[in-house]
């Protein structure tokens, strides 16, 4: 199963978390960043690129 993810700067230690996790799962894990803290990042164009990135799947 594939499985998007996405977050912000105050989720990013979880986010790294849940991917090395749900990879040990079996997962196909798809980050969608970001890829390095940045204080001042914005989650919404993250989350929209998670949100488009499993609509493709739906899709498909």
């Amino acid at each position: 199963m594939r499985v998007h993810i996405a977050t912000d700067h105050a989720g990013l230690e979880l986010s790294h978390y849940l991917i090395e996790s749900l990879t040990a799962e079996g997962y196909e894990m798809i980050d969608h960043g970001p890829a390095e803290y940045d204080p001042l990042d914005d989650y919404p164009s993250f989350c929209i690129n998670a949100a488009l990135g499993v609509k493709r799947d739906r899709e498909a």
